[in-house]
């Protein structure tokens, strides 16, 4: 079993903003979508519509605080990928874990939701 992808809903403003720190920070490409009749748009990593971006009206932030943590994606080009974070002015954090030979960063998506970027070495 694995997660197939994840989904975000927002006012249509936010999730421009959205879609481009995914396309951006995390190199994800705007693809194919079906119409469901709300605009949206699915992004795309190694060929997987792995983000789902849905235009709500109804979605805002949470007044009370949430159980979801993160959302990690599996990523490669440490240096590249903090260099965009720098350059789009996201603030990040760095954990190295050598005894699991990984990298993690971490940041937060326009929306506020955390992101985990694992590079193995």
């Amino acid at each position: 079993m694995k997660i197939d992808h994840i989904n975000i809903a927002a006012p249509m403003a936010l999730l421009e903003d959205v879609r481009d720190f995914y396309c951006n920070a995390l190199q994800l490409e705007v693809g194919p979508r079906p119409d469901f009749g709300i605009p949206g748009f699915w992004l795309y990593g190694e060929g997987r519509a792995i983000v789902h971006l849905i235009e709500s009206d109804s979605h805002y932030p949470a007044a009370e605080p949430y159980y979801l943590d993160h959302v990690a994606f599996e990523v490669t080009g440490l240096e590249a990928y903090t260099q965009r974070l720098d350059k789009m002015g996201v603030p990040y954090s760095v954990n190295h874990l050598s005894q699991f030979n990984l990298s993690q960063v971490f940041c937060k998506d326009p929306c506020g939701i955390r992101i985990e970027a694992n590079f193995r070495y």
